[in-house]
């Protein structure tokens, strides 16, 4: 009798579990191409979906990326993404792809995707690249020299970096795990926020003199 009542408390706790967790983390239908009207539309993974029977060629078409984007910036580099905003039938997918052009000793700095996991294959030039852990993992440093044909994961949320090391362009393409994985640069975010964060507060936190924050601060000013 005990024995058959712990095997109900367990089924029936299996089924709270079970019941408490159950959802789907797939579209429910073929594709949902994005649409900006919202009229007839559903919304669903935060854009509006076209009727299915209206959806095109064109909504799963991009066309572009073979040509080098422009690196004269402070950086030296450039990033040409492909998400939602480019692709609509991307939307519900949880997929996206950017290139990443590299002037010599360009860099794209350290920077954060707060809603996706990277792939990167490298296919010119060499890199070096590497992401740090949590302070859960002592902020360890996970780094590797690129060379045409590798590739490399930043795990989803991690801040990571690529850096052109040698005297020719470089060029990369990367794999997203999210139609619109978003980005936080680093430097930009903490530095160049709106309004400015409290200089003094950056100061204590980085180890600073404050007169050097406010001075970044100048520089990264929006």
């Amino acid at each position: 009798m005990k024995v058959s009542k712990c095997l109900i408390l367990i089924t029936l706790s299996a089924l709270v579990i079970s019941f408490a967790k159950a959802y789907d983390p797939s579209p429910l239908q073929d594709f949902c191409v994005a649409i900006d009207d919202p009229k007839n539309g559903v919304f669903v993974n935060g854009k509006f979906c076209k009727d299915p029977k209206q959806a095109k060629p064109e909504d799963f078409f991009f066309s572009g990326l073979n040509e080098a984007g422009n690196t004269v910036n402070d950086v030296k580099s450039n990033v040409t993404t492909v998400n939602v905003d480019q692709i609509p039938g991307l939307n519900t997918m949880g997929i996206s792809l950017v290139r990443i052009d590299y002037a010599p000793y360009g860099q794209n700095p350290p920077h954060t995707h707060p809603r996706a996991t990277e792939i990167l294959v490298l296919l010119e030039g060499t890199l070096y690249v590497g992401f740090v852990s949590s302070n859960q993992d002592n902020n360890r440093l996970f780094a590797k020299m690129l060379h045409p044909g590798d590739v490399f994961v930043f795990p989803i949320g991690m801040i990571h970096f690529q850096v052109n090391v040698g005297k020719t362009p470089a060029v990369a393409f990367a794999g997203l795990s999210s139609q619109n994985a978003g980005v936080i640069t680093i430097a930009d975010t903490v530095f160049g926020s709106t309004p400015p964060i409290n200089p003094e507060i950056l100061a204590q936190a980085f180890k600073l003199d404050v007169n050097v924050v406010k001075d970044l601060e100048a520089k990264f000013k929006n």
